[in-house]
C-alpha cells in the first residue's frame, strides 16, 4: 500500500525546459564557428544550406501527407528551420541578425513546446487523479473488510464466552445438593444433557 517517494534531482526537472534553448544556442555557436571557417558570405555554403533546409521542410510535408505523424511533421519542420537558421547565421558578417534570429527561433521553439508540455502536464495529472482514486477506493474496501472481520471475530468471542459461562452454570447448578432435573424438566425447562440427570 505505501509506496516509495521518488525524488527527482533538479537537473532533471530543469533539463526539458532548457532544451529549446541549449538547442537554439548550439546551432548559432556552430553556425558561427562555420561562419569563422569560410562560410561567411559563402555562395556554396549558402545554397548546400538552403537546398538541406528546404529538403527537410519537403519531408515534412511528405511525412505530413502519407502517415500524419505529427511528431514527424515536427521533427521534420525542426530540422528545416535549424538548417535555415544556421545558414543564415553561417553566412552573415555581424552578430546582429544571427542574434534576431536566435532569438526569433527560441521564442518559437518554445512556444511549441509549450503546447507539448501542458498536453504532457494534462496527462501526468490525469493519470496521478486515476492513481489516487484508486488507491482510496482499495483503502475504503480495505477499511470495511477490517471492520467486518474484526466484528466477525468479536462476536465469534463473545459467543465462545457464553458457552464457557453456561456450561460452567450448569456445572455449578447440577453439583448443587437437591438439586432435581426431572422437577426442571416438569417446569417446562429444557431438557438437561443425560450426563446431568444421572447425577
Amino acid at each position: 500500500m505505501n509506496e516509495p517517494i521518488i525524488a527527482r534531482h533538479w537537473l532533471a526537472i530543469a533539463a526539458p525546459k532548457a532544451a529549446p534553448a541549449i538547442a537554439t544556442t548550439t546551432v548559432l555557436a556552430l553556425a558561427r564557428i562555420w561562419n569563422a571557417n569560410g562560410a561567411e558570405h559563402s555562395v556554396g555554403s549558402a545554397v548546400l544550406m538552403g537546398a538541406l533546409s528546404l529538403g527537410a521542410a519537403a519531408a515534412g510535408v511528405a511525412a505530413g501527407n502519407s502517415t500524419g505523424d505529427s511528431v514527424l511533421v515536427g521533427t521534420a519542420f525542426a530540422a528545416s528551420g535549424a538548417l535555415a537558421f544556421a545558414g543564415v547565421a553561417g553566412y552573415a558578417d555581424g552578430m546582429p541578425l544571427p542574434l534576431l534570429l536566435w532569438s526569433l527561433a527560441t521564442t518559437g521553439a518554445y512556444a511549441l513546446a509549450a503546447r507539448y508540455w501542458r498536453t504532457d502536464r494534462r496527462e501526468t495529472v490525469a493519470h496521478e487523479r486515476d492513481i489516487t482514486d484508486r488507491r482510496e477506493e482499495r483503502a475504503h474496501i480495505e477499511r470495511i473488510e477490517t471492520l467486518r472481520a474484526t466484528t466477525q471475530v468479536e462476536v465469534a468471542r463473545t459467543g465462545a464466552a457464553y458457552v464457557e459461562q453456561l456450561a460452567a452454570a450448569l456445572v455449578t447448578r447440577a453439583a448443587l445438593p437437591g438439586f432435581d432435573a426431572a422437577a426442571l424438566e416438569r417446569a417446562g425447562l429444557p431438557e438437561l444433557p443425560a450426563r446431568h440427570r444421572d447425577t
